[in-house]
């Protein structure tokens, strides 16, 4: 989420072209689904321009923007950190995408029951959810994409999880003042942080299979 419009159009486009590089650049088939986050958080960003176009509401574009930023990041994040981990590591990563899995569902429930309203507020845009036990929900959805990202035992992702986190803080401090929206930023610091770990794992595959081999030999 941006302050206007246009902001969010400017970072979508460049959250988006980031992503493409990442896709480009991955080696493994199982590294694409996180790879591409920043595709979806780019695209998820030009859906809010059209928000804010709108002045908000329950339209086409706020259901739009709800769906991506609730239940399918909610499922997205964990499942992805899933797949790229080693074969064996990844049971730890079970509770985070049980915990991704229940949450997404209840978000879907919620949005369904009761339409999503976007409304403007000041410098940013709010968004209202009627949540059972909210402070559960996001715990849940907290758990699920940073705790993912934390217990992936994978230093780049590890630090993701790390600047996520602390970036989540931070902007809701800022959106709930109303002051400014900083959620963008927050995603240009994911977007080019993943574009890191891509290019990581890309030079790190080649030097491992060239060491197996000269043991081999």
């Amino acid at each position: 989420m941006c302050w206007s419009a246009t902001a969010d159009l400017v970072a979508g486009t460049g959250i988006a072209a980031v992503g493409a590089v990442c896709v480009v650049r991955t080696r493994r088939g199982k590294d694409l689904p996180l790879a591409a986050l920043p595709l979806l958080l780019g695209v998820h960003q030009i859906v809010e321009a059209r928000v804010w176009d709108t002045g908000g509401g329950t339209g086409p574009a706020t259901v739009a923007w709800a769906v991506i930023a609730l239940p399918l990041l909610a499922l997205w994040v964990p499942a992805g950190v899933l797949c790229t981990v080693p074969r064996g590591t990844g049971r730890r990563l079970l509770l985070p995408l049980a915990a991704g899995a229940v949450t997404a569902a209840v978000l879907a429930h919620a949005m369904t029951v009761r339409p999503v309203r976007a409304e403007v507020r000041g410098h940013t845009m709010g968004y209202v959810v009627d949540l059972p036990r909210p402070e559960l929900v996001i715990a849940g959805y907290l758990f699920a994409t940073v705790g993912a990202l934390l217990l992936s035992g994978d230093r780049g992702l590890v630090l993701l999880g790390f600047l996520t986190g602390a970036g989540a803080v931070v902007c809701w401090s800022l959106w709930e003042l109303e002051f400014v929206s900083t959620w963008c930023a927050c995603a240009a610091v994911v977007s080019v942080t993943l574009l890191g770990w891509v290019n990581s794992r890309r030079a790190v595959t080649p030097h491992s299979a060239g060491t197996g081999a000269s043991r081999v030999g």
